[in-house]
């Protein structure tokens, strides 16, 4: 639907990206945030991910960043 491909979400999740918490997961510890980052090619993109307690990431939907979120990235 966004046109993300899933190399691009690793990329942007194994350099430096923000985070933010999004809501409660439906489970216990299994938690809802949002990644804010840059993949190698130079895309800007969010990805909203469950952190799972075996401390992996399962990607719920990405896109390419909105114009407000670009800004609030870049006052890291």
């Amino acid at each position: 639907k966004h046109h993300v491909e899933t190399f691009e979400v690793e990329q942007m999740l194994a350099a430096t990206p923000k985070f933010r918490f999004v809501e409660t997961g439906e489970r216990e510890n299994e938690d809802v945030y949002l990644a804010l980052g840059q993949a190698s090619s130079g895309r800007y993109l969010v990805a909203y991910f469950i952190y799972k307690k075996t401390k992996e990431a399962l990607i719920l939907s990405a896109r390419d960043m909105a114009d407000k979120e670009r800004k609030w990235y870049g006052r890291k």
